[in-house]
């Protein structure tokens, strides 16, 4: 008996190459062990937790540097080493690289937040709740079939929800995070549909076995399956804040103790968008006719009211910075999605996508130090107004001088050239694929979007109303806004650094 059960226990038992699973699971177990040592330490120590969790991060994505010598792939269908839930190839470090980095950023402005709170938010459930959240996120773009990319999904998102709401007695907190639990519960539901709707046509979850099965689809199923397919589509855009989709953009991000809105603003986006790539490019080739056109409808849809909602935030006491910073998310929302749509008409699929991950790796380091910056100015100015940055040069040159940057790198101006070279690289791909009418209605969104960039940045070295505030800036803030500032003055100077580092390497 014992001789029948080895070989039947050797073929259902896995190896698991831990180096490869290296990056998510040292985020959850450092969140894991965040919340036991919460347990242990007093109020006067609780400062430790922010700085443990930092570290966590910091090797995180330190551990990638060990994968970039080749393709790894782990948790693997017995009898073919080609399907497997997990595989550590280029694309997957980039985006960890950037989902592991944004954490990190997040996390160094929350170390000055917390603090500043005092003892508002619970700063134990806190850092758990963050590093769970990051652990989802990098599992995420690593994950090959349906079920593991669900899993990874909500692992990010639902850390999330309690992030948005965590401040105690704050009714907008509360409400904002009720918003963004409705909306994405229901967007989970309608993927949760579409994956089995694509399962039920293909009889697999593996995204490559998916691309092979689909295209052979008995004639009965072909619309179920081509509802599937609608249907997965509309959770990830959900994540991506793709029109219509964004409403709960705004309200959360005000709503959220603001390290998390500059988190949930790159990370949770960078979350959506790998997710969307794996499933249209890798899954769903063949229903490129599908896909391709819907996903251009959105990014036009999405950039244009993105940009038109972020126009209307005038420089007066009754929009906040953060809400601006919402709505021009949106706006970049749909720069992102630009090169996804036109993979599905492109010859060459995986320039048009190194296009959005060249695109999110710049709007990542230049968003968050606009977050950074915008954290430095609520320090004093808790309302966080459009009007609070008027004569910020006056009090704070330095910190002026690169949220300006940061401002032009948006809106696609020197000296933010590596702005510009993202903006031209998703026009190209537009314009390569034939989506000319795309690219027309980009151009036209750009120029939109400099009014509402131009109009920030000159209120910055306008005269200040009333004697300039100076007060001591905290080695995290300050660290936050160099390390942001730096990537972008250097990737300014070396654009195509951008590029090469983005070759996804997915086909």
């Amino acid at each position: 008996m014992s001789s029948l059960a080895q070989p039947l226990a050797e073929s259902v038992v896995q190896s698991v190459d831990w180096l490869a699973i290296a990056p998510p699971t040292i985020a959850a177990v450092v969140g894991l062990v965040v919340l036991v040592v919460d347990l242990f330490v007093g109020d006067a120590k609780k400062a430790l937790l922010g700085w443990l969790s930092v570290a966590g991060l910091a090797a995180s994505t330190l551990m990638l540097l060990p994968l970039l010598d080749g393709d790894r792939s782990t948790f693997c269908l017995t009898g073919d080493a080609n399907v497997c839930s997990y595989t550590a190839d280029r694309f997957t470090l980039v985006i960890q690289f950037l989902v592991l980095g944004g954490a990190l950023l997040a996390a160094l402005l929350s170390v000055t937040a917390l603090k500043d709170a005092n003892r508002e938010l619970p700063e134990g459930e806190f850092w758990f709740l963050l590093l769970s959240s990051a652990a989802g996120a990098a599992l995420l773009p690593a994950s090959r079939d349906m079920a593991t990319l669900i899993v990874a999904l909500e692992v990010a998102s639902l850390p999330a929800f309690a992030l948005v709401g965590i401040k105690r007695g704050d009714r907008k907190s509360s409400e904002a995070a009720l918003k963004f639990f409705l909306s994405s519960v229901t967007a989970t539901a309608v993927s949760l549909m579409g994956v089995s709707f694509v399962y039920a046509s293909t009889g697999t979850l593996y995204l490559t076995e998916i691309a092979n099965e689909i295209q052979n689809v008995d004639g009965q199923l072909h619309t179920l399956a081509q509802a599937g397919v609608v249907l997965t589509l509309v959770g990830f855009a959900f994540k991506t804040a793709a029109v219509p989709f964004h409403f709960w953009v705004p309200d959360t991000y005000v709503g959220a103790p603001l390290p998390v809105a500059a988190y949930l603003s790159v990370v949770g986006k960078a979350v959506g968008f790998s997710g969307l790539i794996l499933v249209t490019v890798i899954a769903l080739p063949s229903y490129a006719d599908v896909w391709g056109p819907a996903l251009a409808a959105l990014a036009a849809l999405t950039m244009t009211i993105g940009n038109v909602g972020a126009l209307r935030q005038q420089s007066t006491r009754a929009y906040s910075a953060v809400r601006l910073l919402a709505w021009s998310s949106v706006g970049q929302a749909g720069y992102l999605l630009v090169p996804i749509a036109a993979a599905a008409y492109s010859q060459d699929a995986e320039k048009a996508i190194g296009s959005t991950v060249a695109y999110a790796l710049m709007y990542a380091a230049v968003n968050l130090g606009a977050f950074a910056v915008a954290a430095l100015v609520a320090r004093t100015k808790p309302l966080n107004r459009i009007s609070d940055y008027r004569g910020l040069y006056a009090s704070r040159p330095l910190s002026a001088l690169i949220l300006g940057f940061f401002l032009l790198c948006l809106a696609g101006l020197p000296p933010g050239i590596i702005g510009l070279f993202a903006k031209v690289t998703v026009f190209s791909a537009a314009v390569d694929a034939g989506l000319g009418w795309l690219a027309v209605v980009m151009a036209v969104n750009v120029v939109i979007a400099l009014f509402y960039y131009l109009q920030w940045t000159t209120l910055l070295f306008r005269a200040p109303e009333g004697e300039p505030e100076k007060h001591r800036v905290p080695a995290p803030l300050t660290a936050a806004i160099a390390l942001t500032a730096v990537l972008g003055v250097a990737l300014s100077g070396a654009p195509q650094l951008v590029l090469r580092f983005s070759d996804t390497g997915l086909f």
